[in-house]
């Protein structure tokens, strides 16, 4: 696999500060919870949040009582079904003494532009930055910490299929301090490259860019060094619901072939700049497209860090 032309791209000057730095601070004043601080309820649970004026439904699963809880917030795939994947992670929350939250997308007011690729761009158009699906992200962390009275909670990512689409926007254009963000079998993801145009790179549109070259080497700078893991099925190579637009073919013909070319690019990119790598990838045997085998098999806790 050549690399070249992609690390030749990424060594533009830095700015001292990405700009998803003072946006996060931003949509961090505004993205907030001011409801009561609720007693722990050991089970599942429904509840709605309310970010930037708009309101989610939120599937809960609260494990028994544990010391020093994390929370796990989990993104649902083209089906939409949030309450099963809150279903999916229970095993995963009961060994690890993880809260878990799956916020529901709907279709109607989050199609695939708005879900999967983060609102970033929409029919050609970059969209105004506080619009980004993205930045929903911190407002449901810092809903989730106010809800449950732990505003210092260490906080997971997890996506699969479609939320593996959106969790790779996040990681790429929105600042995600989680402890581990974990994308699994997404159709597509956001290439470190900037010959690439969002959202499936850090490159510009016909309508304009997102980044200057300088931002966007920040950008990707900061992206191959979050804790990211890319976590895949090895028999996941049907072509059920792929995303089959000329960019996400270009990152490989299969969701496995994907995963494991936007990892090994990543890696060359972050060798090739001298720059730090965190992201990891992880493949489950025997595993097809199935959250929840990816959420309930052993090596789960290996991609999310826990042992």
């Amino acid at each position: 696999m050549n690399y070249g032309n992609h690390a030749n791209r990424h060594k533009e000057g830095q700015v001292r500060f990405p700009i998803r730095l003072l946006t996060a601070a931003v949509m961090a004043c505004s993205l907030v919870y001011s409801g009561p601080v609720l007693a722990w309820k050991v089970g599942k649970g429904t509840t709605t949040a309310t970010i930037n004026g708009t309101k989610l439904t939120v599937y809960t699963y609260h494990p028994k009582s544990c010391s020093n809880p994390a929370i796990l917030f989990v993104f649902h795939g083209l089906s939409r079904t949030a309450s099963s994947y809150r279903d999916y992670a229970q095993s995963l929350a009961d060994r690890n003494c993880l809260i878990v939250m799956a916020p529901l997308f709907d279709l109607e007011r989050f199609p695939s532009w708005s879900y999967q690729r983060g609102g970033i761009i929409n029919s050609g158009a970059i969209q105004p930055r506080e619009r980004w699906t993205v930045w929903y992200v911190k407002g449901l962390v810092n809903w989730a910490r106010s809800r449950e009275g732990l505003p210092n909670a260490q906080y997971y990512l997890f996506g699969h299929s479609a939320g593996g689409q959106f969790t790779s926007r996040v990681a790429a254009f929105a600042l995600a301090d989680a402890k581990r963000l974990v994308v699994a079998n997404p159709s597509s993801y956001v290439l470190p490259s900037l010959a690439e145009s969002v959202a499936y790179g850090l490159g510009c549109v016909s309508s304009g860019c997102v980044y200057t070259p300088d931002q966007a080497t920040e950008e990707m700078k900061a992206y191959l060094a979050l804790p990211l893991t890319i976590y895949l099925g090895e028999e996941d190579t049907g072509d059920a619901e792929l995303n089959e637009g000329a960019a996400a073919m270009r990152q490989g013909a299969t969701r496995l072939e994907r995963g494991q070319y936007t990892y090994e690019l990543a890696q060359a990119v972050a060798t090739a700049n001298g720059w730090p790598f965190n992201w990891r990838l992880v493949i489950l045997p025997g595993v097809g497209h199935s959250a929840s085998d990816m959420l309930g098999s052993d090596q789960a806790a290996s991609a999310f860090g826990l042992k």
